[in-house]
């Protein structure tokens, strides 16, 4: 079963207001060792995000330079290099996640959007922990027992015989050894089970099946004399 997003985001979030100055962010973030601050409104929703990139674009002596043909991607880190407060800065809207979620939609949808950091919110917007690349890579630290417990009920449920099938977890590694029923079922097992919270990679060579069930059936055709 999927760990959520609730057991691994941070829960003391260190946050900010629209108006905190680029000086009290930067206070945050050295204070707090974190390199990304949720910037909320009045309401205590999240309205943003500023992350130590946003605030090193004031470091970039290149974007104070005026150019007669600017991108609107170098526009927008100039405006950063010359912000003064969270407003100015953050990213908005941020992309948010529920605490419901799971570990593994969280990954996809930093990887998918190049996010470092996702604040996690209530129905309401208003936030609950952030969650962060090293977060959701935590999960492959799990130990392989814990691994190869949920793999065996995984396969209890599935198969009609799991005990036809012996599971071996080394460093987070599943190699699955036995005999299923179909051939299809193999590459369902495989692609399941590497969607599991620690698993870096699933080894079914050795994994037979009864029955071919990629090839289609030759039908008998009864011969006819003349």
């Amino acid at each position: 079963m999927s760990q959520t997003v609730r057991e691994i985001m941070t829960k003391t979030v260190v946050g900010a207001g629209i108006d905190a100055s680029y000086k009290e962010l930067v206070r945050r973030m050295h204070e707090y060792r974190v390199s990304a601050v949720p910037i909320v409104d009045d309401d205590g929703r999240v309205a943003g995000i500023v992350s130590e990139a946003d605030l090193l674009a004031k470091r970039d002596p290149e974007l104070f330079e005026w150019h007669l043909l600017e991108g609107p991607h170098r526009r927008h880190e100039r405006r950063k290099a010359f912000a003064r407060t969270a407003r100015e800065l953050m990213t908005s809207p941020a992309t948010t996640i529920g605490p419901g979620a799971s570990v593994t939609d969280a990954a996809h949808l930093m990887r998918e959007r190049s996010l470092k950091h996702l604040p996690v919110v209530d129905p309401q917007g208003r936030v609950l922990g952030l969650v962060s690349r090293v977060d959701v890579l935590a999960s492959f630290l799990r130990d392989d027992d814990v691994i190869a417990d949920e793999v065996q009920a995984f396969l209890a449920e599935r198969l009609e015989d799991p005990a036809t099938v012996a599971v071996e977890v080394a460093e987070g590694i599943v190699r699955l050894d036995g005999t299923v029923e179909l051939r299809t079922t193999v590459r369902t097992l495989t692609d399941r089970l590497r969607l599991l919270d620690g698993v870096v990679a699933v080894d079914a060579e050795h994994l037979d099946w009864d029955v071919d069930d990629t090839v289609e059936p030759v039908s008998t055709v009864p011969w006819v004399g003349f």
